[in-house]
């Protein structure tokens, strides 16, 4: 699931893996800094109270989790989870944060049930970022561009319209 900011996708994405059942598993990679981060945890608890999932915070190394058999999980989000990886060092190393997000999601998808990813659309502005920020965007297009191509369901959210680039609606 794609979308820009506040477009709705998180809820959508949160219904898609309702629908698609078994152990649900919320696997937040958001770290919560300042008080505008825990208010946005906050409002993304609130929103998915009583729909069964099991919160499980994994800001990177996604390899690591521990997923119950048949799981479904709610992967929120990839952006956030890109930033992680690509800033966690000292320098910046586009190479070493790709290969350990998509060692992470490899696993996963091997561990998983069904995996529902969260992206970002982050691209459309036209603007030219600072070199960091350009890495960040890089590696971000280029694991929503491999994931793409593997899932069975590419949607993006448009106004809060899902728009299937890839599948059909489930």
């Amino acid at each position: 699931m794609l979308g820009g900011s506040a477009c709705g996708k998180s809820g959508w994405a949160e219904d898609l893996a309702c629908r698609l059942g078994g152990p649900l598993i919320y696997l937040a990679t958001m770290e919560p800094w300042g008080q505008e981060g825990a208010e946005r945890i906050a409002r993304h608890r609130k929103a998915r109270a009583g729909k069964g999932f099991s919160t499980m915070e994994q800001p990177r190394h996604l390899d690591a989790c521990s997923i119950p058999p048949h799981a479904t999980i709610l992967l929120e989000d990839l952006g956030n989870l890109v930033a992680n990886e690509v800033f966690c060092g000292k320098s910046l190393d586009k190479a070493a944060a790709l290969a350990n997000l998509n060692r992470g999601l490899t696993a996963l998808e091997a561990k998983a049930e069904h995996l529902v990813v969260v992206g970002n659309d982050l691209f459309r502005d036209g603007e030219h970022y600072p070199p960091e920020t350009m890495a960040y965007l890089e590696v971000l297009a280029q694991v929503q561009t491999d994931l793409s191509r593997r899932y069975d369901l590419v949607a993006e959210l448009v106004c809060g319209i899902p728009v299937f680039w890839k599948g059909e609606g489930i």
